[in-house]
């Protein structure tokens, strides 16, 4: 399969502990425990070929065990893993985290691999499979913030990057300084939560709409700022903030959600679609996703 949307960053499995009651620091609640395919770049994929294009997965898998499963599980879905970097001595990630009523209770992500690997997962960007300095990749690409702060300044600056839409998500708030150097890239659109938006543009905004206006004063040339369930904001350099009120959904997962919101947008955008129309079509699509069964 030929790619039409490069997604680089973690593929791991998410173990997921989910209660449908309130949890609080001690809790111990009946729930079920889930092992799924996931990380920033794989979530972001499957949405992706969910709504029909067809990702590539630059990332890096161990070739132990839990490896092979993974990749056979991006095989499923209609993934192109031909272009990942399988490592002989780095284990495959992973992702632990318990969700409750109440929301994210906690959660601990293992991407040390993906960090060990740095460069080599963009190999095929630079040896012709994907493109080449003087050749580089036109199309989206789809990046997260779980790459290590001084790749991610690489990637800002490298000619592998210079033509393609850049679209950028951090992997949690504790990363979201990492994309500092993505910040004012001319073709990057940023998505971002409050918290996330707040800690990039160093301000204490108490809204999407003006996170999102303190973004573009900070040097950003294009943002999606969310903040669960209330407005959410797209802001662009010289256009202005447009806002979005995210549909009223009963949340029974959260692990996800804001990777779905932006390929989504994604896609929105592809098929046409305005700025107004685009976000709003992301918030749908991210609403359906948190309204999801509790044991899917």
């Amino acid at each position: 399969m030929t790619p039409d949307i490069l997604c680089i960053g973690s593929v791991l499995w998410d173990i997921i502990g989910r209660s449908p009651t309130s949890m609080r620091l001690g809790s111990d609640v009946p729930g079920r425990i889930t092992r799924l395919p996931g990380g920033v770049a794989m979530n972001i994929a499957m949405t992706l070929r969910r709504f029909g294009m067809t990702p590539a997965l630059l990332t890096a898998i161990g070739r132990d065990a839990e490896g092979d499963e993974l990749v056979a599980a991006c095989d499923r879905l209609g993934l192109v893993t031909g272009m990942v970097y399988r490592s002989d001595d780095l284990p495959t990630d992973r992702y632990m985290g318990i969700e409750g009523a109440n929301g994210l209770i906690a959660a601990i992500a293992d991407a040390h691999s993906l960090e060990a690997a740095g460069d080599k997962i963009l190999r095929p960007l630079a040896d012709g499979r994907l493109g080449t300095p003087e050749a580089p990749w036109t199309g989206p690409i789809a990046l997260d913030g779980n790459l290590t702060e001084g790749l991610l300044a690489d990637i800002a600056a490298s000619p592998l990057f210079a033509a393609a839409d850049l679209r950028v998500a951090p992997a949690s708030p504790g990363k979201a300084g990492r994309l500092l150097p993505l910040l004012d890239h001319p073709s990057a659109t940023l998505y971002v939560n409050l918290e996330e938006a707040n800690i990039l543009a160093r301000s204490e905004a108490p809204t999407a709409p003006e996170a999102a206006e303190a973004l573009l004063a900070r040097g950003a040339g294009r943002v999606l700022v969310t903040d669960g369930g209330e407005p959410a904001a797209e802001g662009r350099r010289g256009a202005g903030v447009v806002t979005g009120q995210p549909p009223k959904v009963l949340v029974t997962r959260v692990t996800g959600a804001g990777d779905t919101f932006m390929a989504a947008h994604l896609v929105a955008e592809r098929r046409g679609a305005d700025r107004q129309p685009a976000l709003d079509e992301a918030l749908r699509a991210a609403a359906t996703y948190v309204s999801g069964d509790i044991g899917s």
